[in-house]
């Protein structure tokens, strides 16, 4: 059996870490080194430090080298206008799902899921939104969640000056 425990802000640069394999899964390159990684790192300590923070994430340890990790899952619950389908507005959001490639095929990346999605239920959470790579569809689509109607837009706002 996986175990599977809530990640501490002791395990902020391993979740940076797993950060920059998924993004590199999504580009096809690892992203540089850069202010990224600080900027992560910041507010993973700073949102994981308080158990009562509406992120967490869920790790699995690397079996053979204790304090790295092998996968995780981490999640948000941001509260919205309630609506007939949702009355009280709180929606789950996941992201930075990620295995270490050594690790794949085990099983963590859905002990990790598993484990978010369980927070999401004990939180009252109703509606849970994720973007997926298509390798990943199966997973999700395994443990429940559907395609929506809704197509994703965004909008990327230059950056104003820092005095």
């Amino acid at each position: 059996m996986t175990e599977v425990r809530r990640a501490t802000v002791d395990d902020a640069a391993e979740l940076v870490r797993l950060r920059g394999l998924m993004l590199a899964s999504i580009a096809g390159a690892e992203p540089p080194p850069g202010p990224w990684q600080d900027a992560a790192g910041e507010t993973l300590r700073d949102r994981l430090s308080d158990p009562d923070e509406p992120m967490a994430a869920f790790v699995v340890e690397a079996p053979e080298a204790p304090g790295s990790l092998a996968a995780c899952a981490v999640g948000t619950i941001e509260r919205r206008l309630g609506g007939p389908a949702n009355p009280s507005g709180r929606v789950g959001y996941v992201f930075n799902v990620c295995t270490d490639p050594a690790h794949r095929r085990r099983g963590y990346s859905r002990a990790c899921v598993t484990a978010l999605l369980d927070w999401y239920r004990r939180r009252g959470v109703r509606t849970v939104d994720l973007r997926s790579s298509e390798p990943a569809q199966p997973l999700y689509r395994s443990l429940g969640f559907q395609p929506t109607r809704d197509p994703a837009m965004r909008l990327t706002l230059p950056a104003e000056p820092r005095d």
